[in-house]
């Protein structure tokens, strides 16, 4: 029987069951080898996931452009849409405006042009002028300042304009009585005042040195104990100044 089954194991290795076992072994050893490759190519993927991963950082000789402010940007590109004028040659040359001078108005170039004076009325000086020491005031009965001359004249008597100059004002003071004020180019300021009603001048008239502003009333309260007079005031830059400064001598 042993004789028989191993004389039957040879006709089958020598027979086409050998091949078969042959392409068995040969398939067996090929999975194997597939699977043995793909286990190392995931060992090798695993193993460069975790390893630390390399970053190239740029060579730090390299040129870096730094981008310029946002302000120097707008100048530049200002600067470079701002167009040109071409000069033309038929073009006139350009003139700087010459501002001019104004000139000065009337009245200032006359402000201190002469005037030549006379005495308003032929009389005596019955009160002087005198403000740093006072002076008997026999109306009012006590010792008082006195800011004018007070020129005895009899009523009736024409008052002149002792300068040239305009008539600023005409009124009736409560206690110096009808008053005429004359604006001189000298920069002085004349008053006439305890003159009569309705004095022939206005508002606005020119006067002449000589020219008639009224005539001498008893209007003046506040000197009514003197006899007939004309008071006369004079101011320079608004400060009161002694009339006998510019009237001439007797």
């Amino acid at each position: 029987m042993k004789h028989n089954r191993l004389g039957k194991l040879g006709e089958f290795v020598l027979g086409k069951g050998f091949y078969i076992v042959l392409f068995l072994c040969v398939a067996a050893i090929g999975i194997s080898g597939y699977f043995l490759i793909d286990f190392v190519n995931v060992e090798e993927e695993s193993k460069s996931v975790t390893a630390n991963p390399s970053i190239t950082l740029p060579d730090s000789s390299a040129s870096v452009t730094t981008p310029k402010p946002e302000q120097e940007t707008k100048q530049e590109t200002t600067e470079t849409e701002k167009p040109v004028q071409e000069s033309m040659p038929d073009d006139p040359e350009a003139v700087e405006p010459t501002q001019e001078t104004p000139e000065a108005p009337e009245a200032q170039q006359e402000e201190h042009k002469p005037v030549v004076y006379t005495w308003p009325v032929k009389g005596e000086i019955l009160r002087t002028f005198s403000l740093e020491t006072l002076s008997y005031d026999v109306t009012m009965g006590d010792w008082r300042t006195h800011n004018g001359i007070d020129i005895s004249a009899e009523a009736g008597w024409n008052v002149m304009a002792a300068g040239e100059g305009q008539v600023v004002d005409v009124y009736e003071d409560a206690l110096m009585g009808v008053t005429v004020v004359v604006q001189q180019p000298d920069g002085v300021v004349a008053t006439y005042s305890n003159l009569a009603s309705n004095p022939p001048v206005s508002v606005g008239d020119a006067v002449d040195t000589g020219s008639i502003l009224g005539q001498i009333g008893d209007t003046a309260i506040a000197e009514s104990g003197l006899k007939s007079h004309l008071h006369l005031e004079m101011t320079a830059d608004e400060q009161a100044v002694d009339p006998l400064n510019y009237l001439p001598e007797k």
